[in-house]
């Protein structure tokens, strides 16, 4: 390979304007959730572990936390098992609650730490169930428009032990979170990952939360990827959901977003993981790649000095 200097100039640039935010965010606690949409293609998993990778070499302390939902479709349609959806959220009944521990605690978790291991990552799996990292008990039937809805093996949490994680990040170990839980009898229960990745990051103190999506941020309009909202804050974030433009499979990730802030966390980031680098181009530009949440844009007490000198990341 031939390196012209145009190409180490913009190198160094490139580590002179990302080494404030370097000496910001070092020993700083990062959640990183990623749905299971980016697991079914190897080379965008790959990309998202490089770069989560490059983070824990920095000394920023990630803990990642996964889900697995189209990879647990595939398995429960190919056992019979029909999928159910209620805003955004997985009925998981009887049948399928051995395969959620399947997929999740096994096949995605171990493929993680495999690649993990792979760019000499220090990773740990562990689900929720280990050492009652998230305590949480059976969600009672609700009431969805106008329907009681039974969402069967599903765990609303309790409480979240953040002294397990703590052990392994002092430790210099990066936790791989699957979300599954158990309550107190031992009962596994399914928990939405955003939702796991929300509390995790509100009882750890958190500077962020990043949740890596299928869509490239927060949209005005769902149906116009151009329509990204590149930051706001909880109040605009209710004016979305009022109006009806977060929906679907968003209505957990902005429950989560609203709890994350609420329960401490700084900052909050919905990327793609598609784009080319988006978690790295976030958190280490001024201009980022997708929205970022806060609790009120006009707090001028929002941002730290050294923050309000390098940008709103």
């Amino acid at each position: 390979m031939i390196v012209h200097s145009s190409d180490k100039s913009a190198a160094v640039r490139a580590l002179r304007n990302a080494s404030p935010y370097i000496r910001m965010y070092k020993g700083k606690i990062f959640v990183i959730k990623a749905g299971g949409a980016v697991f079914g293609d190897s080379v965008a998993t790959r990309a998202l572990i490089e770069q989560i990778a490059i983070l824990h070499y920095l000394g920023i302390r990630v803990v990642m936390v996964h889900g697995g939902g189209p990879q647990l479709t595939q398995v429960t349609e190919a056992m019979g098992v029909p999928t159910r959806m209620v805003q955004g959220r997985r009925v998981t009944d009887e049948k399928s609650i051995d395969a959620t521990s399947m997929v999740l605690n096994g096949l995605i978790n171990t493929r993680l730490l495999a690649m993990c291991r792979e760019l000499e990552i220090e990773a740990v799996g562990v689900s929720g169930v280990d050492a009652g990292l998230v305590k949480a008990h059976k969600r009672p039937p609700v009431k969805v428009d106008s329907e009681m809805v039974d969402y069967g093996f599903v765990g609303d949490i309790d409480l979240i032990d953040g002294s397990v994680l703590r052990k392994l990040l002092d430790n210099g170990l990066m936790p791989v979170v699957s979300p599954l839980s158990a309550d107190d009898s031992g009962q596994l229960l399914n928990i939405n990952a955003d939702t796991v990745a929300a509390a995790i990051g509100a009882a750890l103190g958190a500077e962020k939360l990043i949740l890596c999506t299928g869509a490239p941020g927060i949209l005005a309009d769902v149906n116009d990827p151009r329509s990204i909202i590149s930051y706001t804050d909880l109040k605009g974030l209710d004016a979305m959901l009022a109006s009806g433009a977060i929906k679907d499979g968003m209505l957990p990730k902005a429950k989560a977003i609203e709890a994350a802030i609420r329960g401490g966390v700084r900052r909050v980031h919905v990327i793609s993981y598609d784009a080319p680098d988006s978690i790295l181009a976030e958190i280490f530009t001024n201009e980022g790649t997708g929205t970022l949440i806060v609790n009120d844009v006009n707090d001028v007490n929002a941002l730290s000095p050294a923050e309000q000198q390098v940008g709103k990341a």
